[in-house]
């Protein structure tokens, strides 16, 4: 498998499995199946693990403690998350560092190579429609800077962390202000999809901007891990879920008929297509697959072996417009993110 330099920390696989699929977020699975996955995903090459509390409550992290119980394979790199908001406060640092030794005991090991803030990042004077999504989800600028920040560098100082990151779907402008700082994110997790959507991930009124927030990281020398390259099954032949009508996820399926009636005349599965063109995604330095068992595992590995789509295809994806937005102005005065 390719490998591709994760900003300036160590190279990673073009591939990283992520842990909704393992964790039965994205439809059912069995505990066996998953561990069988993710065995599987190592054994193919993929050398990053991204992981979190709340994938299916503990699951996905109970499932990797499970399949290597404590003796990783040399260089299979790990991340967990912790997401914070207005009820943690104060106790940032407590909160951080209470969930990273619950997921450490999960994993079975005694440092998580990455640890990501999964939370909104947003200005101190900005609001939400749902106000009560700030209750857990949101930090605010100050609080980012005076909390945060000191909290993931002090677990740095104590070998708890190699790194950390920032999981880039909160606000755009507060996500590429993070990226721009000192000190800034070692990783973003930006959305990396045909229709430039973070679907349900999105609480806020503005465009989304991810291919702004990839620009902006590769700008800052910040490693960009790309995530919902199918939006969530949103780029599939069929989402494999119950969901609402009125549900992000069902609106972005109705939205891509354009691009499932294109992979029909190339005679490819959507998701397929969307992976590819994820691959080929420039700033990107490894794509999280949502997979949840082995046969969508060996699909995807059998796409990334063909390698990015074709020029003409992907401008024939673009052409769709499938991801056209009012882009927020202005840019920096020098044209760059």
């Amino acid at each position: 498998m390719e490998m591709r330099q994760l900003g300036r920390l160590w190279p990673v696989s073009a591939l990283a499995l992520g842990g909704g699929g393992l964790g039965q977020i994205w439809g059912e699975t069995s505990r066996e199946e998953a561990i069988a996955t993710l065995r599987l995903a190592v054994d193919s090459g993929i050398t990053l693990i991204d992981l979190a509390p709340l994938y299916g409550r503990g699951e996905a992290e109970a499932v990797a403690g499970e399949a290597f119980d404590g003796r990783w394979p040399e260089g299979i790199r790990v991340t967990t998350k912790c997401m914070i908001g207005r009820r943690h406060l104060p106790g940032v640092m407590e909160r951080l560092e209470k969930s990273l030794q619950r997921s450490l005991m999960t994993l079975k090991r005694e440092q998580a190579d990455i640890f990501f803030l999964h939370s909104n990042i947003c200005p101190d004077d900005y609001e939400y429609e749902d106000p009560a999504f700030e209750d857990y989800g949101v930090v605010r600028w100050q609080i980012f800077v005076n909390e945060v920040i000191p909290a993931f560098e002090r677990l740095k100082a104590k070998g708890l962390i190699g790194a950390w990151g920032i999981t880039g779907t909160g606000l755009p402008r507060s996500i590429m202000d993070a990226l721009r700082g000192a000190p800034k994110p070692d990783v973003v997790q930006a959305v990396t999809n045909v229709l430039d959507s973070p679907g349900g991930m999105r609480r806020y009124q503005e465009p989304p901007e991810p291919r702004n927030i990839i620009r902006t990281a590769r700008n800052n020398d910040v490693g960009v891990m790309g995530i919902r390259a199918v939006q969530a099954g949103a780029l599939t032949a069929a989402i494999d879920r119950p969901l609402a009508a009125d549900d992000p996820e069902v609106r972005d399926y109705e939205k891509a008929a354009p691009f499932r009636a294109l992979a029909h005349e190339l005679g490819e599965d959507p998701a397929i297509v969307a992976h590819r063109y994820a691959l080929g995604m420039s700033g990107v330095d490894t794509l999280v697959l949502g997979v949840k068992n082995r046969a969508e595992l060996c699909a995807i590995l059998e796409a990334e072996e063909r390698g990015p789509l074709e020029d003409e295809v992907r401008g024939r994806i673009d052409a769709l417009r499938l991801n056209f937005q009012v882009p927020r102005m202005p840019i920096d005065g020098d044209g760059t993110l």
